[in-house]
């Protein structure tokens, strides 16, 4: 009985006949411990956006995007493209790679706001194969409200 009321500690504040295993006690502190750090964590929703032009709209989504502000990697992009079918040189563009959720508001020559999301939504919708020349790197983007 001895050892039994040692491993016992009593909650002073409250009745006094009521006893908590000390072994329950570091269970919940420990508990109460890893929630407060998972509350914690950042929860930064926050999203780099930038700024973007979108230069071509070619047939079948075929989508050539200008980035015009932002730091975006730029092993993402082709600082330089030629459009093979004019001969016009584009700077800093990608090909749009997010053909199923990129708004049909915005119109060739319109500036738009967008992140580069790091889960991508997976595009599942028809998309008809007619070509259209776009650059080599395809960037999945998501339009930021600003």
């Amino acid at each position: 009985m001895k050892k039994l009321v040692m491993r016992l500690l009593p909650l002073k504040h409250y009745n006094k006949n009521i006893f908590i295993p000390t072994k329950m006690i570091k269970y919940l502190v420990g508990f109460f411990i890893l929630l407060n750090i998972s509350c914690n964590k950042s929860n930064n929703t926050s999203v780099a956006c930038f700024k973007g032009k979108l230069v071509l709209k070619g047939i079948c989504m075929n989508y050539v995007i200008q980035i015009t502000e932002g730091d975006v990697d730029k092993a993402l992009y082709e600082s330089s493209w030629q459009n093979p079918l004019t001969s016009t040189t584009y700077q800093n563009v990608f090909g749009l790679a997010s053909i199923c959720t990129f708004p049909s508001t915005i119109k060739e020559g319109d500036e738009f706001y967008f992140s580069i999301p790091k889960r991508p939504i997976v595009q599942t919708c028809a998309q008809c194969k007619a070509y259209s020349p776009t650059p080599n790197k395809m960037i999945y983007i998501e339009i930021c409200n600003k």
